[in-house]
């Protein structure tokens, strides 16, 4: 309900052009417009053919499958594995389940500005993705006790959904803005959406627990931040 009536607000008062928005001052329309025409002449790989002929475009891809993979084990097997630590009253599993998520609202605001403060792109996606992963390793040994759990989901959430937006500044930065690079990304990236949840249940099924599969999720996006850090140049993404 509430992207509902955020959809209705934004279509009825968001304007579509710069020129049409009536709060901006002649000098900030100007300035605005400047930086969209500079960002319009770096732009590459803008055509299907370069985008899929780019090393950089199935690095960048790589990286976010990793990261989308931890996303989707969140979101999937968090009740799962607050179950298993003992809690068996689905109230109580539902209320619990808030405790990650705001110690990733916390985190998510305190990384977007540090890195805004910082001018710093890489560190600021991959820390938080190894956070994560160190957040499903402590879920795969806490076994039935909850506190470790606890402990172990909001160290992943806080990872996982401080990392994701900040990996949106390194195709930016790499690829020169909007094109058919980041389309790319996204689409081959978010295929994890399928692969995460489909791979964990396999596992479990096979091995009567989530444990292997966590494990799975944690190497994930500990490989997406060793990607980051060996091959993305500071240079280019932290400008």
């Amino acid at each position: 309900m509430p992207a509902i009536a955020l959809g209705v607000i934004v279509y009825c008062f968001l304007d579509d052009r710069v020129n049409d928005a009536n709060w901006l001052s002649d000098e900030e329309k100007a300035h605005i417009m400047k930086e969209i025409d500079g960002d319009a002449a770096r732009r590459t790989h803008g055509s299907v053919k370069d985008a899929f002929s780019s090393g950089w475009v199935w690095l960048l891809c790589l990286i976010l499958f990793g990261i989308v993979m931890g996303s989707y084990a969140i979101g999937f097997w968090q009740p799962t594995i607050i179950r298993a630590s003992g809690v068996n009253d689905p109230l109580t599993v539902g209320l619990l389940t808030v405790i990650p998520y705001t110690c990733a609202l916390i985190a998510m605001i305190f990384v977007g500005r540090s890195a805004d403060r910082k001018r710093e792109r890489r560190w600021h996606v991959s820390a938080p993705a190894l956070v994560a992963a160190l957040g499903f390793c402590l879920c795969a040994v806490s076994g039935h006790r909850l506190v470790p759990a606890m402990i172990g989901l909001s160290l992943a959430a806080a990872g996982i959904i401080s990392a994701l937006p900040m990996f949106w500044a390194l195709p930016t930065s790499l690829l020169g803005g909007t094109a058919a690079g980041i389309a790319l990304i996204n689409s081959t990236g978010n295929l994890a959406g399928f692969v995460s949840p489909s791979v964990m249940g396999w596992l479990k099924t096979e091995t009567h627990s989530l444990t292997s599969g966590l494990y799975l999720v944690a190497g994930s996006l500990t490989l997406s931040a060793v990607l980051i850090l060996l091959f993305l140049p500071a240079r280019v993404v932290n400008r």
